[in-house]
C-alpha cells in the first residue's frame, strides 16, 4: 500500500511511501495513474479539481485549488492555497458524543498538603527576572550532588523576563512564575529575586497565597552576602523537607496530560495524532483531563471543538479564544494563515486548515468542557482548551503552569527540546523513530505497519502509567533537558 485515503469524501490521498511518477496505483476500489513524483507524506490527487474548488482530506476543506488539477496530480503549495480569513461568526450546534464513564486505573504518585498531586519529586529554583539566571544555574549544577530520599534532581528555569514589562506581558510573567512554584511535580521550589526588578518578590510571594511555606523558599540576591552558599543552604533544606515523600496510589482522575504538536508531516494526522486522541479519550473516561493548546493551530477545525463544548457558555469561550488570537495577529499586522512551517510543508502539508484538521485530532472526541486563559490552572475535568501560541517551548510550559503532570508531544520532524514536565516525543513515522531514537520515546509510525490503533492507544496508555509512577523516564528528562519558555506580546522598557 502506497497512498491512504483518510475520509471517503476526500480527494486527495496521502502517499506513505514514495510514489514515483507514471505508476498505477490503488485507492479503495479505484485505480489511478500518478503523473507526478510525489514525496512521502504527500497528497496526490483521486479525481479531476477545477481551479477555485475545495480540496477535501480528513473530510472538510483544507483549501482551495489555483489552478485546474488531474487525477494523478501532485497537490501541494504549488496549486493549493488557503481558505481562512479573518474573524468569523459561529452558530452553536451542539453534537455531543456519548462517552460511558470507564472504572479509574491507578498510578503511584507524590500527594501534597494541599492535595495536588505530582508525579515527579524535584526541588525546582524559579528566577524572578532573568538578571538572576546564572546564579540559579550555577546553583542547581552544584546541588545534584546533595540530593536524598525520593529527592530526583534539582533543575531551573531560566527566562529573560521579570523586569522592563508592562501590561499584560507583566501579568503573564507573574501568572506562569506562579503556575511553575505551585506546581505538584516540585516537592520544594527556591524562588530567587534579584532585588531591584518590577517582578518584586513580595507581590508574588501575595499572589501566590501560600498556606505552608516550608516547601517555598524566598531569596533576594541583593540582600545577601553570598547568594550562592546561602542559595545552597535555602536547596538543601528543600530537600531535606523532601526527601521522605514516598509515592502512594492514586486514581488515574487525578492525571492531568498536556497535548501538543511541532514538527508535523503529512502522517501527522494519520497516525501519532489520532493515536494520541484514543488515549486523551480513555483518561477522560476514567475522570482525568487533557488540555489542548496552540490556539492557531486550531483555525480551520474550530467549528469541530465548538461543536463538542459541553454548554453555551463554554462555547462563547471557545469563539472568544478564536477570535481573540486572530485579533492578535491582525493587530501586530500579520495574516492570520501564516503558517505551516517550512518543515511542515517539507513533510507535505500545504495549508494550516490542513495542520489544524490534523492537530486537533490529539484531544480524541470528547466534550470541551472549559477554556483556560493562559497562565491560570486547570479547574475543570475532561477535556479543557487552553489559550497559547503554537510555538513548541512557550506552548508546552503554558501546558506545564496550567498543571499538566506530562505533555504528549507528536512530531514528524524531530526535535530535541523538553518542558518543565516529563515531554514524550511521539514520532508520526518509524523512520523518525528509529533515526532520532535519542529523542522519540514512542512510535506511531507502527500503524502505518499494519498495528492495531486501539491496541497501539492500549501500550501508550500504559507507558504513560508507568511513566507517571516513576517505573521509566523521558528521552528529554535522561538528556536532562528542560525549557521554560514565556508569552511575550509587548512592549520591552
Amino acid at each position: 500500500m502506497s497512498l491512504i485515503k483518510i475520509n471517503s469524501a476526500d480527494n486527495v490521498a496521502v502517499a506513505i511511501s514514495p510514489v514515483e511518477a507514471g505508476r498505477e496505483l490503488v485507492v479503495g476500489d479505484s485505480r489511478i495513474t500518478s503523473i507526478s513524483n510525489i514525496e512521502f507524506g504527500h497528497k496526490i490527487a483521486l479525481t479531476d479539481i477545477k481551479a477555485g474548488e475545495a480540496v477535501i482530506k480528513y473530510g472538510y476543506p483544507i483549501g482551495y485549488t489555483t489552478a485546474n488539477i488531474k487525477v494523478g496530480e501532485h497537490v501541494h503549495t504549488h496549486n493549493l492555497k488557503t481558505g481562512l480569513s479573518e474573524q468569523l461568526t459561529y452558530n452553536y450546534e451542539p453534537k455531543l458524543k456519548q462517552v460511558e464513564n470507564d472504572v479509574s486505573g491507578s498510578f503511584m504518585g507524590f500527594k501534597r498538603q494541599n492535595g495536588k498531586v505530582g508525579v515527579r519529586n524535584e526541588i525546582w529554583i524559579v528566577p524572578t527576572v532573568g538578571c538572576v539566571n546564572p546564579i540559579c544555574e550555577t546553583v542547581a549544577k552544584k546541588a545534584q550532588d546533595m540530593l536524598k530520599g525520593s529527592v530526583q534532581g534539582v533543575y531551573s528555569f531560566p527566562h529573560p523576563y521579570g523586569c522592563s514589562q508592562l501590561g499584560d506581558d507583566h501579568e503573564n510573567t507573574k501568572k506562569a512564575l506562579c503556575g511553575l512554584i505551585k506546581h505538584p511535580n516540585a516537592g520544594g521550589v527556591l524562588v530567587m529575586g534579584l532585588g531591584c526588578e518590577n517582578n518584586d518578590i513580595e507581590d508574588l510571594r501575595e499572589m501566590l497565597n501560600l498556606s505552608d511555606e516550608t516547601r517555598v523558599k524566598f531569596m533576594v540576591c541583593q540582600d545577601v552576602e553570598d547568594e550562592t552558599s546561602t542559595a545552597l543552604e535555602f536547596v538543601n533544606e528543600l530537600i531535606e523537607t523532601a526527601k521522605d515523600d514516598i509515592r502512594e496510589n492514586i486514581p488515574t482522575s487525578e492525571l492531568i496530560v498536556g497535548l501538543k504538536c511541532g514538527g508535523s508531516d503529512g502522517l501527522s494526522g494519520i497516525t501519532a495524532n489520532p493515536l494520541v486522541g484514543l488515549f486523551a479519550d480513555k483518561l477522560v473516561a476514567e475522570g482525568g483531563s487533557v488540555i489542548l493548546t496552540e490556539v492557531p493551530e486550531m483555525f480551520g477545525a474550530e467549528t469541530i471543538l465548538m461543536d463538542r463544548c459541553i454548554n453555551e457558555e463554554v462555547f462563547q469561550k471557545t469563539v472568544s479564544l478564536i477570535n481573540d488570537f486572530k485579533s492578535y495577529f491582525a493587530s501586530c499586522g500579520q495574516p492570520v494563515y501564516e503558517n505551516p512551517s517550512p518543515g511542515n510543508k517539507d513533510g507535505g502539508i500545504t495549508t494550516l486548515e490542513e495542520k489544524s484538521l490534523g492537530c486537533t485530532q490529539k484531544c480524541g472526541s470528547v466534550a470541551v468542557v472549559d477554556v483556560i486563559s493562559y497562565g491560570e490552572v486547570l479547574q475543570t475535568k475532561g477535556l479543557n482548551l487552553l489559550q497559547s501560541p503554537g510555538n513548541d517551548l512557550v506552548a508546552t510550559s503554558a501546558l506545564a503552569v496550567s498543571g499538566a503532570h506530562v505533555v504528549l508531544f507528536t512530531t514528524g520532524r524531530g526535535t530535541p527540546f523538553g518542558s518543565p514536565v516529563p515531554t514524550v516525543k511521539i514520532s508520526s513515522n518509524s523512520v523518525l523513530a528509529k533515526k532520532k531514537s535519542n529523542w522519540i520515546d514512542f512510535d506511531a509510525g507502527e500503524l502505518v505497519g499494519g498495528a492495531c490503533a486501539d491496541e497501539l492507544a492500549e501500550h501508550l496508555y500504559d507507558y504513560i502509567v508507568k511513566l507517571a509512577s516513576g517505573e521509566i523516564s523521558t528521552k528529554t528528562e535522561i538528556n536532562e533537558i528542560k525549557d521554560f519558555t514565556i508569552f511575550k506580546n509587548g512592549v520591552t522598557l
